[in-house]
């Protein structure tokens, strides 16, 4: 069964010396927007964005490569990928002959997608051809509002309020995120950015929402599409879209972002803390 029980998650597993897709572990995403009484018909698309830091493998000649990597899963993809079994994965590379970074790109671009049940767009980057700077999430940011906070879980959907007499156009980022791994109970830390346009949100509700993830287990990409389905239902925007941009773990980042917006790019900042 494709659950986080049955995964690697918590267990103790010797680093993999041969290349092997099969540690890739898949998650149905169906599970956790049933709790959210999400159907077939999702309000919004997005993608998962994975940045991969610590890449390697040996060229033909057995050289070892090292490289930096995107992928982009889609969020309407079945599965999503388990963190851990994606960073074995990668690690399985290590000592893999590979003849040429597009092989490579092939190779991950086969294995990902398979495993994710839908096309996974790989990008590669040379370290010596990097152009990463640090960016923040544009937006005010809530974070400083002296606002008494005593709730930390389960999250909270009636802390969001809104002004329905106010119509606004706005971008609200707060570095206050965390959430804990639903296996091993370990934190999960994020800045997160909401940006929408319809009745003005209480900023100080808004805060109080986002904090009562602190002690909430899920993974990434499903705090998201929680925040992004409480704050639609509550206080009923006109356009939506929340992007997490969470810190590496293992060498990997996970960028959950959702939207009912269409035309629209997140874009792959990196933020301070990644």
């Amino acid at each position: 069964m494709n659950t986080p029980e049955h995964s690697l998650l918590g267990k103790a597993i010797d680093y993999p010396i041969a290349y092997d897709p099969s540690l890739l572990f898949a998650i149905a995403r169906a599970g956790n927007r049933a709790e959210l009484g999400l159907a077939d018909a999702l309000p919004f698309h997005g993608v998962d964005i994975w940045n991969a830091y610590e890449l390697g493998w040996l060229d033909a000649r057995g050289k070892p490569r090292v490289a930096m990597a995107e992928f982009r899963v889609p969020a309407d993809s079945p599965h999503l990928i388990e963190s851990k079994s994606f960073k074995l994965y990668l690690g399985s590379l290590a000592q893999h002959r590979i003849a040429s970074s597009d092989a490579l790109r092939a190779l991950l671009t086969g294995d990902l997608s398979q495993a994710a049940g839908t096309p996974v767009s790989v990008v590669l980057t040379p370290v010596t051809a990097s152009t990463l700077q640090f960016a923040a999430l544009p937006g005010e940011v809530i974070d400083d509002l002296p606002c008494s906070i005593e709730h930390y879980g389960p999250p909270r959907r009636e802390f969001l309020q809104h002004d329905a007499e106010t119509v606004v156009e706005e971008s609200l980022v707060s570095h206050l995120l965390r959430s804990n791994c639903p296996v091993t109970g370990q934190p999960d830390w994020g800045s997160v950015q909401i940006s929408y346009r319809g009745p003005r949100i209480d900023r100080a509700g808004l805060l109080r929402y986002l904090v009562s993830f602190r002690q909430h287990s899920a993974f990434h990409e499903h705090c998201v599409e929680r925040i992004f389905v409480d704050v639609l239902q509550r206080c009923a925007p006109a356009q939506l879209s929340v992007y997490a941009r969470y810190t590496r773990r293992g060498g990997l980042d996970i960028n959950p972002w959702r939207s009912n917006r269409r035309g629209v790019d997140p874009g792959n900042p990196r933020t301070a803390r990644q």
